[in-house]
């Protein structure tokens, strides 16, 4: 079995093929395309801060997909490697020790899709050139990943999906590809995997509602009147996790807690009314389930990306991928609160979108990622980001997209129009 990991940085884009031998049994659990339930097994899974050591630094999200990869192709796992990276410099081959050393061919069409990432990267892409890899890791940034992850929805592989965009753009689509082909979607979002494995052995007939938590961000508690000065840099200072820049804006404008609702109601088939928010700000319970006798299950894990992208790129082994474990004597008190929807109106716009067709969710995620790389680059405030949506949502008269070109052709169309009004602000 072999795992192909496609992700995408600000400055380079890298993939690496995985080629799990074949005595491991990780090959043996994901071939079996393993759901939630016998009857879903194939279709997408319907089925104060945390302490840390000061002298352990917490990986960013690329960081924690490469110790993960470092794990896996340890001598322990068995595994061998190959990986190509892409740079301004060139490209630079760097094979697996020498004990697992192999050659993967990899053409210049494949390079050149890897190279095309924005917005869209074209369908000819690794997720189909490279057949042998049966299992997908997409951790690409914004809608760039909607080509790979739909590609390897139709060659019926097994996805690790980081990109949650996939899901906000083609949620419908996404899932009746997998329930045609037989691929699997395992959810690498922290929360969304922490959904996943509170429902492991559960009946989901007796799931009452999911429960996502969001740690506030840095602005936490802050009024519109306060978010309307802060500057790029405050919005950058994520209290708990590292991450890249316009996923840290999303968290400070709640915009990625509204995307991942979107995801939760297509991977789990859940209605709006049984998806909660809860305000967690230490971080440490990353999401819950609310079951029909009122009981909750939660999942609850030191704030570090190797832990959920360990779980399903080992599932259903159980991986140390080498996460600190978590010390609840010393963690402090755990809070939970409501969210401000008045001073954080994005979340309830992206809940807007829900039930509302397919348009809709397109013009949202094209409308933010163009508004959050104007507020980056200093050229409209905080505050003008829901504006921005709200705007775009308002006006989005487009008809549902039927095609992987039909949402291409709204998005680029939401992030013209969504640039210009910006041009005049």
């Amino acid at each position: 079995m072999k795992i192909l990991v496609i992700n995408a940085g600000s400055s380079s884009l890298k993939y690496q093929l995985i080629d799990m031998e074949t005595e491991h049994v990780l090959a043996k659990g994901l071939c079996e395309r393993i759901g939630l339930d016998g009857h879903l097994k194939h279709t997408p899974l319907v089925g104060g801060k945390p302490v840390f050591d000061e002298d352990l630094p917490m990986p960013t999200h690329s960081e924690a997909i490469a110790a993960v990869i470092d794990k896996l192709t340890s001598a322990e796992y068995g595994v061998v490697a190959s990986m190509k990276e892409i740079d301004a410099v060139g490209h630079r081959v760097v094979h697996g020790g020498e004990k697992f050393a192999c050659s993967v061919k990899i053409d210049d069409a494949v390079m050149a899709a890897l190279e095309e990432c924005t917005p869209f990267a074209p369908l000819h892409n690794p997720a189909n050139t490279l057949p042998e890899a049966s299992t997908v890791l997409s951790a690409q940034m914004g809608a760039a990943g909607l080509r790979a992850t739909m590609a390897a929805a139709e060659a019926g592989k097994v996805i690790c999906l980081a990109n949650k965009e996939s899901l906000v753009l083609a949620g419908g689509m996404l899932r009746e590809t997998c329930a045609r082909t037989g691929a699997v979607i395992l959810p690498v979002d922290s929360e969304h995997n922490a959904v996943f494995q509170g429902l492991r052995g559960r009946n989901p007939e007796t799931v009452r509602r999911i429960i996502l938590t969001a740690s506030g961000g840095p602005f936490r508690g802050k009024k519109r009147d306060f978010l309307a000065t802060v500057t790029p840099a405050q919005a950058l200072k994520h209290p708990n996790w590292s991450m890249g820049a316009k996923i840290t804006i999303d968290s400070a404008s709640m915009m990625n807690k509204g995307l991942e609702i979107i995801e939760a109601h297509h991977l789990y088939g859940l209605p709006l009314e049984r998806i909660g928010v809860l305000v967690h700000p230490q971080s440490l319970v990353h999401s819950l389930v609310e079951f029909e006798d009122g009981s909750l299950m939660a999942q609850a894990g030191t704030p570090d990306m190797r832990m959920p992208i360990a779980y399903c790129l080992a599932w259903p082994l159980c991986l140390d991928a080498g996460v600190p474990p978590l010390d609840l004597a010393r963690s402090g008190a755990l809070t939970f609160e409501e969210p401000d929807l008045h001073s954080f109106p994005c979340l309830e716009l992206a809940c807007r979108t829900i039930g509302k067709g397919s348009a809709l969710p397109v013009a949202l995620n094209a409308a933010n990622e163009v508004a959050v790389e104007a507020f980056l680059s200093g050229r409209i405030g905080f505050m003008d980001i829901p504006d921005i949506i709200g705007r775009a949502l308002d006006e989005c008269s487009a008809p549902d997209p039927a095609s992987l070109e039909a949402i291409e052709t709204l998005d680029h169309e939401t992030r013209l129009r969504v640039g210009l009004w910006i041009e005049k602000v």
